[in-house]
């Protein structure tokens, strides 16, 4: 394949793909574009952080994100992202985000992401804080409140109390319950 090839097939892929230099756009294609409800023009040469519902939670995600890539050069998860634009501008939705660092060792420096939008089978049904959205995101993984606890930093009984908040928003009976309720919308 020539590089026209390479091109048509990042421009036209089943999944919205961004080129990432220190956390900021500078290529994208079209299906990222019609996910967040943008413009390329909105997005190349823009921080992913307009993507994201809060600053803290860019910022959070970032400093999640890092030591992995650092050991691993992959990453992904599925985590709450915000339409930029359009007529669902600011809307929440449930995105599966993958990416692979160009260089482990500067794992932030230059990288390549997939976009997958998981709304249509996990539509969001309650309106989440911050830090609900990122406990609801490392449960769906099935992680325990210690593990999750260590991931976002935080303590495990810290985790247990924003999972009681999650289930009484869900109105789940148990943590499986509202797991299924949070896959399922």
């Amino acid at each position: 394949m020539n590089d026209f090839d390479y091109r048509l097939a990042f421009e036209m892929a089943p999944v919205g793909l961004a080129l990432s230099r220190n956390r900021t756009m500078v290529d994208c294609n079209r299906h990222l574009c019609d996910m967040f409800g943008a413009h390329r023009e909105q997005l190349v040469g823009q921080s992913f952080q307009l993507l994201y519902p809060t600053v803290q939670e860019f910022e959070r995600a970032g400093a999640r994100i890092a030591p992995l890539l650092n050991r691993h050069g992959t990453y992904a998860d599925d985590r709450i992202m915000k339409r930029l634009d359009g007529p669902h501008k600011g809307q929440p939705f449930w995105c599966h985000v993958t990416g692979r660092a160009l260089n482990q060792a500067a794992p932030h420096e230059a990288g390549i992401w997939s976009f997958e939008d998981l709304s249509a089978r996990r539509p969001m049904k309650a309106e989440l804080t911050a830090r609900e959205r990122e406990v609801a995101a490392q449960l769906m993984g099935g992680l325990s409140s210690k593990e999750i606890g260590r991931a976002l930093g935080i303590s495990h009984r810290t985790v247990e109390i924003y999972r009681a908040k999650l289930m009484r928003k869900y109105a789940a009976s148990n943590t499986g319950d509202l797991v299924h309720k949070l896959m399922s919308g």
